[in-house]
């Protein structure tokens, strides 16, 4: 039946690009910003190193702030590398100040969350999760003098806390009202997460969804983060995938990561253009009508 009550339909998601995607030499934060915007992102999702370099370059973040705001980018997430999750107690208290340090300039720019991997832990086979937990409520607790909630994110690579599975049970653990996942693509299927998990979650416990592809060879286990493709170029299964998200409710960001050799030799507007219009293309598709 055609609807006459003249209501738009809502937004399937919103978008967002990850700076990594189009990383390059003298491209500056504000820079970004910019090929964002023209784009037609609905937000960005920048580096705790890349606004340090805009510091020492002599920027400031309430320009950052301000000209996001300008462009009408929302400052979705903040990239941060921080030792929280380690077993090492003097390493994990400089991991604090570092989150301290990083919740702060979140707070500049007007950035309400703040990734949270597994850095420094990664090699560890000994992690204890409920441990990780613990320490993971922590961090909660410290981002809530901010204003800035901590997203889990899990990596492939780690040796503990490499699968959905596992960062759902930190989160589940810790016992705190704003924990929350990071799901990433390429990080579920290099992992060996599966894809079943998407539906096991809320709209509130999924924090943000990285969207990426990859390709359907060589294995597996030979693939890096330089292997990503554009959303659609590779064989993941984006459409279920997709529509699990929309299922469960999930209306937030999906954001693009990529870290392709091959598309660094491309123009960054050129990059960020065809990323988005293979995102929404996918979108399009499976959730068409």
């Amino acid at each position: 039946m055609k609807d006459t009550t003249g209501a738009r339909r809502p937004q399937h998601f919103h978008y967002c690009l990850n700076t990594s995607t189009i990383r390059r030499p003298g491209l500056s934060p504000m820079d970004a910003l910019d090929i964002a915007a023209r784009a037609g992102y609905d937000g960005i999702e920048p580096w705790i190193r890349e606004l340090d370099q805009h510091i020492a370059s002599g920027g400031s973040l309430d320009e950052y702030r301000r000209k996001a705001a300008d462009l009408g980018l929302e400052i979705v997430n903040v990239i941060a590398f921080i030792e929280w999750a380690v077993d090492d107690d003097t390493a994990r208290e400089n991991g604090w100040r570092e989150a301290r340090r990083n919740m702060e300039m979140c707070r500049r720019i007007g950035c309400g969350h703040l990734a949270a991997p597994p850095y420094g832990a990664a090699d560890s086979a000994t992690l204890d999760l409920t441990d990780v937990a613990a320490r993971y409520r922590e961090l909660l607790d410290l981002g809530s003098d901010y204003g800035v909630k901590p997203i889990l994110e899990f990596w492939w690579m780690s040796k503990k806390l490499k699968r959905l599975s596992e960062a759902v049970f930190v989160a589940i653990e810790c016992g705190h009202p704003d924990a929350s996942v990071l799901a990433d693509i390429f990080h579920m299927y290099r992992g060996g997460s599966s894809w079943e998990g998407l539906r096991m979650l809320s709209p509130e416990a999924l924090g943000m969804v990285h969207l990426n592809d990859y390709p359907g060879s060589p294995a597996k286990d030979t693939l890096t983060d330089a292997d990503r493709v554009f959303p659609g170029d590779g064989a993941a299964p984006l459409g279920r995938i997709l529509r699990d998200l929309y299922g469960l409710g999930y209306r937030g960001f999906l954001s693009l990561e990529l870290f392709n050799k091959e598309y660094e030799k491309m123009d960054a507007s050129s990059v960020a253009r065809e990323g988005l219009a293979k995102m929404k293309a996918q979108v399009q598709e499976t959730l068409a009508g």
